[in-house]
């Protein structure tokens, strides 16, 4: 799963066929049934994030705050200033662990992205997301019974959240959190990303996201040139 996330992503960015309808074509099919997610709401939210990178309410990644995390310094300040304490900030590098990567994809994604296709009437979208629970359903019941299939889903969900989470924080979290002070595309995509070291294991584990500015600069290419 956390594979055809990554390969999700190179599809839905368009780089890998050298034609964008058949980028589109195999992105449904890829994230639809293979990963049980719409096209169309990965779309919304990852344009959004490329746009705005950090960003706050512009860019949906960071769009943890205030009620979770009190991500960068600007914000931080001002809920200080404010006095607003809707959770204990000064411990949220402990808590963090607990509610960030383990939660987002079970107990957010799992229910929002019905919600999503459903509100938007993304029906195309919804058919391919049911052939991979469909798939899911015929291929494990036989083995796990219904309550086997849920556990063995949620486990799932689970640790590909932590493994998503720690991916697509680790390169953009560290960076310039702010408010959209409207500064050029090219510095807007710098402030906002960081590099982790290469190697084989980096580069298969993240993805090659790993290379987040070079990805950031250059969105269409295809991720086994970004170490060029």
């Amino acid at each position: 799963q956390a594979q055809a996330g990554w390969l999700q992503h190179d599809f839905g960015h368009l780089s890998v066929f050298s034609k964008s309808r058949w980028n589109h074509w195999v992105h449904k099919f890829v994230i639809g049934h293979l990963k049980g997610a719409p096209a169309s709401w990965w779309n919304h939210l990852h344009f959004q994030h490329h746009a705005k990178p950090n960003c706050f309410r512009k860019d949906p990644d960071v769009n943890m705050h205030p009620l979770f995390f009190a991500l960068g310094k600007t914000l931080s300040v001002e809920l200080g200033v404010q006095k607003k304490k809707f959770m204990p900030y000064n411990h949220q590098h402990k808590y963090f662990f607990i509610i960030g990567p383990p939660a987002l994809v079970p107990l957010y994604f799992q229910w929002y992205i019905f919600y999503f296709v459903i509100q938007r009437k993304q029906w195309v979208d919804l058919a391919w997301m049911l052939t991979f629970y469909i798939r899911f359903f015929l291929t494990y019941l036989p083995l796990l019974g219904v309550k086997g299939i849920l556990g063995l889903h949620l486990l799932v969900r689970f640790i590909e959240s932590n493994w998503f989470v720690w991916i697509t924080q680790m390169n953009h979290i560290p960076m310039h959190i702010d408010y959209d002070k409207n500064v050029d595309w090219f510095s807007t995509q710098l402030q906002a990303t960081c590099n982790v070291h290469q190697s084989l294991f980096n580069d298969w584990f993240s993805g090659h996201l790993n290379f987040q500015i070079e990805h950031h600069l250059f969105p269409t290419m295809p991720r086994h040139n970004y170490w060029k």
